[in-house]
């Protein structure tokens, strides 16, 4: 079967040999340029022979360890000496990127909702689809670096999850124990398929992900995390020769399901009753949510359904009613 090639074009040859930087040129007729394009940075380093390894932060827009570990990148990649090649896309989702937004201003494109997206759909869609077809069949390794986005702060985690094929496991343990990230998480998405690790996965790559901050800010010590993982995975590799830091074992732990979500059952103003990191128990008070309308009557009390470390929070205290205030995991092993 014939699939239609992506209507984004680059002038980057991936095949060519040494540093090349330029752009993925996305068709955008609008209002006020019938013929317009929007031009997403891409860099490519390619040298004797060794794995291709995909880099690319920005999938959401608001999140800032992850581009700026690979804007640092980018300054040292002319002199670097490789086998292989990088190719390194700093800020994907680039309109949600320039905005600050989580979500494309143009088409509120959640970018890592949209795979494998579409040759003819939305902007988004279409960025989607460019990379499943076009960066993901061209990848042995991927790495996408994301953080909480403005209305989560997130405990500096590397997500992984072990490939359906078992002959990947050993080679797979190997990048994640290179990462060495001081906790690694097994997370679920509760039955979400639409991301861009969940379409890496069914191309049979070996992907990893991250969460290394929040609150639309940049965590120093996410982004050390961050660059020192990204080195360490590039020796395991043998895509650089260079040193880097020494690992520290992983702590593993997971997010066993909805039980280890906390969400507002309506709207109002939460007050939390718990720090991110925390240790907390099942049935322990996780907060108060007050009705602006009514703020006379008694707050309503959530209590959190099952024992685990708090990974995830939320910035806002404002909620509507479905939006997720929390998140859980606990120790684990890999089955």
């Amino acid at each position: 079967m014939n699939i239609p090639r992506s209507l984004i074009s680059t002038d980057i040859d991936f095949e060519q040999e040494g540093f090349q930087t330029g752009s993925l040129k996305v068709p955008y007729s609008h209002d006020r340029s019938a013929y317009g394009r929007i031009l997403i940075p891409i860099a490519v380093l390619k040298q004797g022979t060794g794995p291709t390894v995909l880099l690319t932060g920005g999938n959401h827009g608001d999140e800032y360890e992850g581009p700026v570990a690979l804007m640092k990148l980018l300054q040292r990649l002319p002199t670097m000496q490789i086998q292989g090649r990088l190719i390194v896309v700093p800020g994907l989702n680039f309109p949600a990127f320039l905005n600050a937004s989580r979500t494309s201003p143009i088409d509120k494109g959640n970018l890592n909702r949209m795979f494998p997206g579409r040759r003819d759909g939305s902007i988004t869609e279409m960025i989607a689809h460019y990379v499943d077809t076009e960066l993901f069949p061209r990848a042995d390794v991927i790495l996408d670096l994301h953080a909480g986005g403005a209305s989560f702060q997130h405990y500096p985690t590397l997500l992984a999850a072990l490939p359906q094929d078992p002959a990947q496991h050993d080679q797979y343990l190997r990048l994640v124990n290179a990462f060495a990230a001081p906790t690694t998480m097994i997370m679920n998405l509760l039955g979400e398929d639409r991301t861009y690790g969940a379409a890496a996965e069914r191309q049979g790559k070996l992907f990893l992900c991250g969460e290394f901050g929040g609150g639309g800010s940049c965590d120093p010590e996410g982004l050390r995390i961050v660059e020192d993982g990204l080195a360490r995975v590039l020796r395991s590799l043998g895509v650089i020769d260079e040193p880097a830091p020494a690992p520290s074992p992983t702590r593993l732990i997971k997010v066993e399901g909805p039980e280890h979500y906390l969400f507002a059952t309506r709207a109002g103003v939460f007050e939390p009753c718990f720090k991110l990191s925390e240790h907390v128990q099942s049935g322990q008070l996780a907060g108060r949510l007050f009705d602006p309308h009514a703020p006379w009557e008694a707050p309503l009390q959530l209590h959190f359904t099952k024992a685990g470390q708090v990974v995830c929070t939320r910035t806002f205290a404002t909620v509507e009613h479905g939006d997720c205030i929390a998140v859980l995991a606990a120790p684990s092993q890999w089955q």
